[in-house]
């Protein structure tokens, strides 16, 4: 039995603002994303292996805010952050404020797997993509119109405005969970901001016992919470099941304290949870029998 869920982030565009063709792209986004993921779940590959490659097909998308298609900050760049952990093992890697590395999720991947440490920052992330041969991506791979356009609205308002993630679930027939999120974090963002995403426990947590969270939202607020940790602690030492464990974390501690964003989470015996608190989130989930559903709003 394997399992698979995607998100590619939640209140990052209103009911108002989508054409029929901008669904239809998205959607489509949505659906390459789950095949790739499914692909390897469905020839008995790893969890691990089909996480990272739902999240890279995110990542190459533009639509989504990660990878190529990540928010600018204030001076124009981009500065992404993505993490990765291992249900079966407990072992994660993570990396922050990378500019041009076309998969952070990958370089996240190699850290875990690579090196004795989790979490590499900046030039440091990006000296040791270098080594490990990871492909670099020019600036102009990144400024797309919509992100420039976006970048502009946003600097007629506060710092910060615009968010978005994209992130994986899945259980694989080998009854091992995985996590992982990547994000370009908020539009116009200054000093080097780093959301959830990228911090263990907070934006993407995994134990096979329990199961696998990836986070998508106001960043500051998940880190407040350790919201995917506190979804597996619910789960561990409350009882409560998958389903009630996310809708605690996302309406009562997450909405009570003004934040805004959703999660997805699938457990040990193949259920899926892809909840949200805001307009909506991009979003679909598969599994082996078949079942598969693509969703944006509630419609």
């Amino acid at each position: 039995m394997f399992t698979l869920a995607i998100h590619g982030g939640a209140g990052t565009l209103s009911p108002s603002e989508m054409t029929p063709e901008k669904e239809a792209a998205y959607r489509r986004g949505l659906e390459d994303a789950l095949q790739a993921g499914l692909a390897v779940l469905s020839g008995n590959g790893s969890a691990l292996d089909a996480v990272e490659k739902a999240v890279n097909s995110l990542e190459d998308n533009e639509l989504f805010n990660a990878g190529r298609g990540a928010a600018l900050t204030s001076d124009g760049r981009q500065e992404m952050d993505a993490s990765i952990m291992c249900g079966r093992t407990g072992k994660a890697g993570a990396v922050a404020g990378v500019k041009n590395v076309r998969n952070p999720i990958t370089l996240s991947r190699l850290v875990m797997e690579k090196t004795d440490y989790i979490f590499l920052l900046g030039d440091g992330a990006e000296e040791f993509a270098r080594e490990q041969q990871l492909p670099f991506e020019p600036d102009a791979y990144y400024i797309t119109e919509f992100r420039k356009e976006e970048l502009r609205k946003a600097q007629q308002k506060p710092a910060g405005v615009g968010k978005g993630t994209v992130g994986a679930v899945a259980l694989d027939r080998h009854g091992n969970l995985a996590a992982a999120t990547s994000t370009g974090g908020t539009t116009n963002k200054r000093y080097g901001r780093v959301g959830d995403s990228p911090i263990i426990g907070a934006g993407t947590y995994a134990d096979n016992r329990i199961g696998a969270i990836s986070c998508t939202g106001d960043g500051e607020y998940f880190i407040r919470l350790v919201a995917a940790y506190d979804v597996a602690c619910l789960m561990d030492y409350k009882g409560l099941s998958l389903a009630e464990a996310c809708r605690t974390v996302i309406f009562d501690k997450l909405k009570p304290l003004g934040g805004e964003g959703g999660l997805i989470a699938v457990d040990p015996a193949g259920n899926a949870e892809l909840v949200y608190h805001s307009e909506g989130m991009y979003r679909g989930w598969a599994d082996e029998r078949g079942r598969k559903e693509v969703a944006i709003f509630d419609r």
